[in-house]
Protein backbone atom coordinates (compact mmCIF):
# COMPACT_ATOMS: atom_id res chain seq x y z
CA UNK A 1 0.00 0.00 0.00
CA UNK A 2 1.35 3.23 -1.16
CA UNK A 3 -0.05 6.17 0.70
CA UNK A 4 1.83 8.83 -0.67
CA UNK A 5 1.85 12.73 0.56
CA UNK A 6 -1.04 15.36 0.08
CA UNK A 7 -1.29 16.79 -3.49
CA UNK A 8 -0.25 20.14 -3.54
CA UNK A 9 0.68 22.90 -6.53
CA UNK A 10 4.24 23.38 -4.79
CA UNK A 11 4.81 19.87 -3.63
CA UNK A 12 5.55 18.47 0.14
CA UNK A 13 8.18 19.77 1.77
CA UNK A 14 10.03 16.31 3.96
CA UNK A 15 13.29 16.53 5.94
CA UNK A 16 15.35 13.45 7.44
CA UNK A 17 17.90 13.80 9.93
CA UNK A 18 20.28 11.48 10.60
CA UNK A 19 22.25 11.24 13.96
CA UNK A 20 25.40 9.15 14.14
CA UNK A 21 28.56 8.58 15.42
CA UNK A 22 30.73 10.53 13.28
CA UNK A 23 28.35 12.89 11.29
CA UNK A 24 24.85 14.69 12.01
CA UNK A 25 22.91 14.57 8.35
CA UNK A 26 19.83 16.76 7.44
CA UNK A 27 18.02 16.41 4.24
CA UNK A 28 15.48 18.24 3.08
CA UNK A 29 13.45 17.17 -0.27
CA UNK A 30 10.23 18.24 -2.55
CA UNK A 31 8.03 15.38 -2.83
CA UNK A 32 5.51 16.15 -6.27
CA UNK A 33 2.50 15.64 -6.31
CA UNK A 34 3.47 11.95 -8.20
CA UNK A 35 5.48 11.00 -5.59
CA UNK A 36 9.12 11.95 -7.51
CA UNK A 37 11.66 13.30 -4.93
CA UNK A 38 13.53 16.25 -5.39
CA UNK A 39 16.60 16.93 -2.63
CA UNK A 40 16.61 20.90 -2.35
CA UNK A 41 18.55 21.24 0.72
CA UNK A 42 21.47 19.10 2.57
CA UNK A 43 23.38 19.59 5.88
CA UNK A 44 26.11 17.97 7.51
CA UNK A 45 27.64 18.82 10.64
CA UNK A 46 30.73 16.33 13.14
CA UNK A 47 29.09 14.36 15.89
CA UNK A 48 30.77 13.87 18.85
CA UNK A 49 27.98 13.70 21.12
CA UNK A 50 27.08 10.23 20.59
CA UNK A 51 29.00 6.94 20.83
CA UNK A 52 27.90 3.78 19.12
CA UNK A 53 24.85 5.61 18.05
CA UNK A 54 23.91 6.73 22.26
CA UNK A 55 23.70 10.18 22.98
CA UNK A 56 26.79 10.42 25.76
CA UNK A 57 27.10 13.98 25.62
CA UNK A 58 23.45 16.21 25.22
CA UNK A 59 24.80 19.53 24.58
CA UNK A 60 27.16 18.33 21.82
CA UNK A 61 24.13 16.10 20.03
CA UNK A 62 22.00 19.65 20.79
CA UNK A 63 24.89 21.56 18.63
CA UNK A 64 25.30 19.05 15.71
CA UNK A 65 21.63 18.87 14.96
CA UNK A 66 21.31 22.41 14.93
CA UNK A 67 24.86 23.15 12.90
CA UNK A 68 23.03 20.59 9.86
CA UNK A 69 19.55 22.09 10.42
CA UNK A 70 20.72 25.05 9.80
CA UNK A 71 22.83 24.26 7.04
CA UNK A 72 20.06 22.57 4.85
CA UNK A 73 17.75 25.47 5.68
CA UNK A 74 20.06 27.84 4.05
CA UNK A 75 20.59 26.00 0.95
CA UNK A 76 16.67 24.73 1.02
CA UNK A 77 15.83 28.49 1.66
CA UNK A 78 13.46 26.59 3.94
CA UNK A 79 12.57 26.61 8.17
CA UNK A 80 12.56 23.12 9.45
CA UNK A 81 10.48 22.73 12.50
CA UNK A 82 10.35 19.12 12.05
CA UNK A 83 11.92 15.95 10.73
CA UNK A 84 11.74 11.99 10.56
CA UNK A 85 15.05 10.98 12.83
CA UNK A 86 17.35 7.87 12.29
CA UNK A 87 18.00 5.82 15.30
CA UNK A 88 20.24 3.21 15.66
CA UNK A 89 23.76 2.17 17.85
CA UNK A 90 24.28 -1.29 19.90
CA UNK A 91 21.22 -1.03 22.43
CA UNK A 92 19.23 -1.82 19.29
CA UNK A 93 17.49 -5.26 19.39
CA UNK A 94 15.44 -7.70 17.33
CA UNK A 95 13.24 -10.56 17.97
CA UNK A 96 10.31 -12.69 16.16
CA UNK A 97 7.01 -13.08 17.48
CA UNK A 98 3.37 -14.74 16.84
CA UNK A 99 -0.10 -13.44 17.06
CA UNK A 100 -3.08 -15.18 16.34
CA UNK A 101 -6.55 -14.54 16.65
CA UNK A 102 -9.87 -16.47 15.75
CA UNK A 103 -12.14 -14.17 13.22
CA UNK A 104 -15.45 -13.02 14.19
CA UNK A 105 -17.44 -12.59 11.43
CA UNK A 106 -19.97 -14.87 10.59
CA UNK A 107 -18.58 -15.19 6.99
CA UNK A 108 -15.16 -15.60 8.21
CA UNK A 109 -14.37 -12.91 5.85
CA UNK A 110 -10.95 -11.14 7.44
CA UNK A 111 -11.30 -7.12 7.35
CA UNK A 112 -8.76 -5.01 8.51
CA UNK A 113 -9.79 -4.67 11.88
CA UNK A 114 -8.64 -8.77 12.27
CA UNK A 115 -5.35 -7.57 10.98
CA UNK A 116 -4.83 -4.83 13.37
CA UNK A 117 -5.77 -7.52 16.32
CA UNK A 118 -3.79 -10.13 15.00
CA UNK A 119 -0.69 -7.46 15.33
CA UNK A 120 -1.33 -6.07 18.46
CA UNK A 121 -1.88 -9.78 19.67
CA UNK A 122 2.09 -11.02 17.56
CA UNK A 123 3.29 -7.25 19.68
CA UNK A 124 2.23 -8.71 23.21
CA UNK A 125 5.50 -10.00 23.98
CA UNK A 126 7.29 -9.78 27.39
CA UNK A 127 9.42 -6.62 27.12
CA UNK A 128 11.31 -5.20 30.02
CA UNK A 129 10.33 -1.76 31.20
CA UNK A 130 13.51 -0.32 30.07
CA UNK A 131 12.72 -1.16 26.42
CA UNK A 132 10.67 0.39 24.28
CA UNK A 133 9.07 -0.92 20.88
CA UNK A 134 10.33 1.29 17.82
CA UNK A 135 9.56 -1.18 15.41
CA UNK A 136 6.66 -3.97 14.50
CA UNK A 137 7.46 -5.62 10.96
CA UNK A 138 5.15 -7.82 9.64
CA UNK A 139 6.67 -11.11 7.95
CA UNK A 140 4.02 -13.19 6.64
CA UNK A 141 -0.06 -13.87 7.53
CA UNK A 142 -1.13 -17.40 7.88
CA UNK A 143 -4.90 -18.19 7.51
CA UNK A 144 -6.43 -21.34 8.73
CA UNK A 145 -1.98 -22.67 8.56
CA UNK A 146 -1.61 -21.61 5.18
CA UNK A 147 1.85 -19.45 5.13
CA UNK A 148 3.22 -17.16 2.67
CA UNK A 149 0.10 -14.90 2.72
CA UNK A 150 0.73 -10.81 2.24
CA UNK A 151 -2.10 -9.46 2.56
CA UNK A 152 -5.13 -11.50 4.49
CA UNK A 153 -7.86 -8.82 4.07
CA UNK A 154 -10.20 -10.19 1.46
CA UNK A 155 -9.81 -13.80 2.33
CA UNK A 156 -11.84 -16.56 4.03
CA UNK A 157 -10.77 -17.99 7.38
CA UNK A 158 -11.14 -19.06 10.91
CA UNK A 159 -7.97 -18.70 11.84
CA UNK A 160 -5.40 -15.94 11.53
CA UNK A 161 -1.76 -15.73 12.63
CA UNK A 162 0.53 -12.99 12.06
CA UNK A 163 4.56 -13.60 12.25
CA UNK A 164 6.51 -10.31 13.01
CA UNK A 165 9.79 -8.52 13.45
CA UNK A 166 9.79 -6.47 16.79
CA UNK A 167 12.76 -4.24 17.02
CA UNK A 168 13.17 -2.61 20.39
CA UNK A 169 15.57 0.05 22.01
CA UNK A 170 16.89 1.04 25.44
CA UNK A 171 14.40 3.58 26.85
CA UNK A 172 16.92 5.86 28.40
CA UNK A 173 18.62 6.26 24.91
CA UNK A 174 15.23 6.76 23.23
CA UNK A 175 14.10 9.38 25.12
CA UNK A 176 17.66 11.12 24.93
CA UNK A 177 17.59 11.32 20.92
CA UNK A 178 14.14 12.77 21.22
CA UNK A 179 15.62 14.99 23.69
CA UNK A 180 18.16 16.37 21.83
CA UNK A 181 15.53 17.00 18.98
CA UNK A 182 13.45 18.61 20.68
CA UNK A 183 15.77 21.00 22.42
CA UNK A 184 17.36 21.93 19.46
CA UNK A 185 14.08 23.29 18.12
CA UNK A 186 13.17 19.98 15.55
CA UNK A 187 10.17 18.15 16.28
CA UNK A 188 10.47 13.93 15.84
CA UNK A 189 7.71 12.91 13.75
CA UNK A 190 9.17 9.50 13.83
CA UNK A 191 12.01 7.21 14.68
CA UNK A 192 12.97 5.01 12.25
CA UNK A 193 15.74 2.59 12.82
CA UNK A 194 18.81 3.65 10.28
CA UNK A 195 19.34 0.70 8.65
CA UNK A 196 15.59 0.12 7.93
CA UNK A 197 15.94 3.29 6.35
CA UNK A 198 19.14 2.97 4.48
CA UNK A 199 17.39 -0.07 2.78
CA UNK A 200 14.74 1.72 1.93
CA UNK A 201 16.79 3.57 0.00
CA UNK A 202 19.16 1.75 -1.74
CA UNK A 203 17.90 -2.20 -2.21
CA UNK A 204 16.28 -2.83 -5.61
CA UNK A 205 13.12 -4.72 -5.55
CA UNK A 206 15.04 -8.08 -6.71
CA UNK A 207 17.30 -8.08 -3.67
CA UNK A 208 14.53 -7.99 -1.67
CA UNK A 209 12.88 -10.83 -3.00
CA UNK A 210 15.89 -13.46 -3.40
CA UNK A 211 17.80 -12.14 0.00
CA UNK A 212 20.16 -9.57 1.17
CA UNK A 213 21.85 -8.61 3.81
CA UNK A 214 22.56 -4.50 4.15
CA UNK A 215 25.75 -4.34 6.19
CA UNK A 216 25.68 -0.39 7.36
CA UNK A 217 29.01 0.14 8.64
CA UNK A 218 29.27 3.21 10.62
CA UNK A 219 31.00 4.97 12.86
CA UNK A 220 30.69 3.36 16.34
CA UNK A 221 28.86 0.52 14.80
CA UNK A 222 28.00 -1.93 11.94
CA UNK A 223 24.36 -2.32 11.43
CA UNK A 224 23.07 -5.56 9.68
CA UNK A 225 19.26 -5.88 8.25
CA UNK A 226 18.38 -9.19 6.50
CA UNK A 227 15.45 -9.04 4.09
CA UNK A 228 14.20 -11.91 2.33
CA UNK A 229 10.59 -12.71 0.44
CA UNK A 230 9.56 -8.70 1.01
CA UNK A 231 10.07 -8.52 4.61
CA UNK A 232 12.91 -7.67 7.21
CA UNK A 233 13.72 -11.14 8.56
CA UNK A 234 16.27 -10.22 11.24
CA UNK A 235 18.15 -7.24 12.65
CA UNK A 236 22.05 -7.35 14.43
CA UNK A 237 24.51 -5.06 15.46
CA UNK A 238 28.45 -5.71 15.10
CA UNK A 239 30.21 -3.40 17.89
CA UNK A 240 32.43 -2.34 15.55
CA UNK A 241 32.78 0.53 12.76
CA UNK A 242 34.86 2.84 11.00
CA UNK A 243 36.38 4.88 14.38
CA UNK A 244 37.92 1.71 15.41
CA UNK A 245 39.36 1.80 11.77
CA UNK A 246 40.57 5.14 12.87
CA UNK A 247 41.87 4.69 16.10
CA UNK A 248 43.94 2.04 15.21
CA UNK A 249 45.67 4.56 12.51
CA UNK A 250 46.00 7.12 14.96
CA UNK A 251 48.27 4.57 17.13
CA UNK A 252 49.70 2.52 14.30
CA UNK A 253 51.35 5.73 12.77
CA UNK A 254 51.52 7.92 16.11
CA UNK A 255 49.62 10.61 14.37
CA UNK A 256 46.19 12.89 15.75
CA UNK A 257 43.07 11.11 15.56
CA UNK A 258 41.97 14.11 12.39
CA UNK A 259 44.67 12.89 10.45
CA UNK A 260 44.02 9.88 10.75
CA UNK A 261 40.73 9.89 9.42
CA UNK A 262 41.95 12.01 6.14
CA UNK A 263 44.62 8.99 5.96
CA UNK A 264 41.95 6.16 5.90
CA UNK A 265 39.91 8.18 3.08
CA UNK A 266 42.79 9.32 1.16
CA UNK A 267 44.85 6.66 0.96
CA UNK A 268 43.14 3.44 2.97
CA UNK A 269 42.48 0.00 1.17
CA UNK A 270 40.40 -2.72 3.21
CA UNK A 271 42.88 -5.25 0.98
CA UNK A 272 46.60 -4.69 1.13
CA UNK A 273 46.88 -6.51 -2.43
CA UNK A 274 45.36 -3.46 -3.92
CA UNK A 275 48.60 -1.20 -2.67
CA UNK A 276 51.39 -0.85 -4.33
CA UNK A 277 54.78 -1.29 -3.29
CA UNK A 278 56.92 1.31 -2.15
CA UNK A 279 54.53 3.90 -2.85
CA UNK A 280 54.76 6.57 -0.04
CA UNK A 281 52.78 8.81 2.19
CA UNK A 282 53.02 11.70 4.30
CA UNK A 283 52.08 11.12 7.70
CA UNK A 284 51.27 14.59 10.07
CA UNK A 285 53.24 14.15 13.48
CA UNK A 286 51.86 14.67 16.86
CA UNK A 287 52.50 17.36 19.22
CA UNK A 288 53.84 19.76 16.42
CA UNK A 289 56.75 16.91 15.47
CA UNK A 290 57.31 17.01 11.65
CA UNK A 291 55.61 15.06 8.95
CA UNK A 292 57.39 11.82 8.16
CA UNK A 293 56.71 9.62 4.68
CA UNK A 294 55.29 6.09 5.42
CA UNK A 295 54.61 3.20 3.03
CA UNK A 296 51.18 3.41 1.82
CA UNK A 297 50.98 -0.73 2.57
CA UNK A 298 51.60 0.22 6.55
CA UNK A 299 48.57 1.94 6.31
CA UNK A 300 47.18 -1.30 4.75
CA UNK A 301 48.32 -3.29 7.09
CA UNK A 302 46.85 -1.65 9.99
CA UNK A 303 43.16 -1.48 7.90
CA UNK A 304 42.61 -5.12 6.85
CA UNK A 305 42.85 -6.77 10.23
CA UNK A 306 40.17 -4.28 11.77
CA UNK A 307 37.92 -4.50 8.43
CA UNK A 308 38.35 -8.34 8.54
CA UNK A 309 37.13 -8.08 12.25
CA UNK A 310 34.06 -6.22 11.21
CA UNK A 311 33.11 -8.91 8.62
CA UNK A 312 33.86 -12.02 10.79
CA UNK A 313 31.67 -10.67 13.27
CA UNK A 314 29.16 -10.43 10.76
CA UNK A 315 29.39 -13.97 9.14
CA UNK A 316 29.17 -15.18 13.05
CA UNK A 317 26.05 -13.22 13.46
CA UNK A 318 24.45 -14.53 9.91
CA UNK A 319 25.17 -18.19 10.99
CA UNK A 320 24.27 -17.54 14.23
CA UNK A 321 20.71 -16.72 13.27
CA UNK A 322 20.43 -19.02 10.27
CA UNK A 323 19.95 -16.54 7.61
CA UNK A 324 23.50 -16.82 5.88
CA UNK A 325 22.12 -19.24 3.41
CA UNK A 326 19.36 -17.41 2.49
CA UNK A 327 21.62 -14.62 0.81
CA UNK A 328 21.04 -15.13 -2.76
CA UNK A 329 20.40 -11.47 -3.38
CA UNK A 330 24.81 -11.25 -1.72
CA UNK A 331 25.72 -7.97 0.60
CA UNK A 332 25.02 -4.50 0.07
CA UNK A 333 27.10 -1.86 1.72
CA UNK A 334 26.75 1.29 3.07
CA UNK A 335 28.07 3.70 5.46
CA UNK A 336 31.00 5.84 5.80
CA UNK A 337 33.54 3.26 6.03
CA UNK A 338 32.22 1.12 3.21
CA UNK A 339 34.11 3.20 0.59
CA UNK A 340 37.54 2.65 1.91
CA UNK A 341 38.52 0.75 -1.75
CA UNK A 342 38.77 -2.85 -1.37
CA UNK A 343 35.63 -3.06 1.48
CA UNK A 344 33.25 -4.99 -1.27
CA UNK A 345 36.26 -7.50 -2.42
CA UNK A 346 36.73 -8.43 1.13
CA UNK A 347 33.17 -9.14 2.06
CA UNK A 348 32.93 -11.28 -0.39
CA UNK A 349 35.90 -12.90 0.12
CA UNK A 350 35.03 -13.81 4.24
CA UNK A 351 31.13 -14.13 3.50
CA UNK A 352 31.42 -16.24 0.58
CA UNK A 353 28.43 -13.77 -1.02
CA UNK A 354 28.53 -11.29 -3.71
CA UNK A 355 28.69 -7.58 -2.44
CA UNK A 356 28.42 -4.28 -3.72
CA UNK A 357 28.75 -0.92 -2.69
CA UNK A 358 25.09 1.11 -2.40
CA UNK A 359 24.30 4.11 -3.82
CA UNK A 360 20.94 5.88 -2.99
CA UNK A 361 18.81 5.74 -6.44
CA UNK A 362 15.58 7.46 -7.81
CA UNK A 363 16.52 11.27 -6.57
CA UNK A 364 16.00 14.43 -8.55
CA UNK A 365 17.65 18.15 -7.34
CA UNK A 366 21.03 17.78 -5.29
CA UNK A 367 21.51 14.51 -6.03
CA UNK A 368 25.31 14.70 -6.62
CA UNK A 369 25.73 15.97 -2.85
CA UNK A 370 23.76 13.02 -1.84
CA UNK A 371 24.90 9.98 -4.27
CA UNK A 372 27.56 8.72 -1.67
CA UNK A 373 26.78 5.55 0.94
CA UNK A 374 27.07 8.25 3.74
CA UNK A 375 24.05 9.55 2.67
CA UNK A 376 21.61 6.26 2.17
CA UNK A 377 20.12 6.33 6.37
CA UNK A 378 19.03 9.97 5.14
CA UNK A 379 17.52 9.47 2.03
CA UNK A 380 15.71 6.47 3.36
CA UNK A 381 13.86 8.70 6.23
CA UNK A 382 12.86 11.05 3.11
CA UNK A 383 11.04 7.71 1.56
CA UNK A 384 9.61 6.55 4.80
CA UNK A 385 8.60 10.12 5.49
CA UNK A 386 7.08 9.81 1.86
CA UNK A 387 4.97 6.68 2.81
CA UNK A 388 3.89 7.83 6.15
CA UNK A 389 3.46 11.58 6.02
CA UNK A 390 -0.31 11.35 5.01
CA UNK A 391 -1.72 9.05 7.91
CA UNK A 392 0.76 10.88 10.34
CA UNK A 393 -0.99 14.15 9.20
CA UNK A 394 2.35 15.57 9.09
CA UNK A 395 4.09 15.29 5.72
CA UNK A 396 5.32 18.87 5.56
CA UNK A 397 8.27 18.82 7.55
CA UNK A 398 9.55 22.18 6.26
CA UNK A 399 7.93 25.42 5.42
CA UNK A 400 9.51 28.57 3.69
CA UNK A 401 11.58 30.88 5.26
CA UNK A 402 11.78 33.96 6.13
CA UNK A 403 12.43 35.05 2.40
CA UNK A 404 8.95 33.50 1.44
CA UNK A 405 7.36 35.58 4.14
CA UNK A 406 6.53 33.29 7.02
CA UNK A 407 8.37 32.68 10.26
CA UNK A 408 9.50 29.22 11.32
CA UNK A 409 7.29 27.28 13.10
CA UNK A 410 7.79 26.11 16.54
CA UNK A 411 8.91 22.97 18.12
CA UNK A 412 6.57 20.78 20.30
CA UNK A 413 3.41 19.91 20.04
CA UNK A 414 2.49 15.70 19.41
CA UNK A 415 3.87 13.16 21.16
CA UNK A 416 6.78 11.95 19.51
CA UNK A 417 6.95 8.26 22.09
CA UNK A 418 3.72 7.71 20.10
CA UNK A 419 5.47 7.38 17.06
CA UNK A 420 7.32 4.15 18.57
CA UNK A 421 4.04 2.14 19.06
CA UNK A 422 3.18 2.50 15.61
CA UNK A 423 3.14 -0.38 13.48
CA UNK A 424 5.02 -0.23 10.37
CA UNK A 425 3.14 -2.84 8.36
CA UNK A 426 3.87 -1.19 4.77
CA UNK A 427 7.84 -0.71 5.30
CA UNK A 428 9.04 -3.73 2.15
Amino acid sequence: MNRGVPASPEGTLLVGLDLGTTKTACLVAEASPDGSLSVIGVGRAPSSGLRRGVVVNIEATIDGIQRAVAEAERMAGVKIGSAYVGVGGDHIKGLTSHGVIAVGRKDHEIVPEDVERVLEAAKAVPIPQDRDIIHVLTQEYLIDNQDGIREPVGMSGVRLEAVVHVVTGAATSVQNVLKSCERAGVRVLDLVLQPLASAEAVLSPDERELGVCLLDIGGGTTDLLVVSDGAVRYTGVVPVGGLACTRDIAVGLATPNDDAEALKRAHGAALLSLVAEGELIEVPGVGGRPARKVERQLLGRILQPRMEEIFQLTLNQLKASGFHARLAGGLVLTGGASQIPGACELAEEILGRPARLARPQGLGGLVDVVQGPDYATAVGLIRHALKEGARSGAASSARPGPDRGEDRPKSGGGNPLGALKRLFKDYF
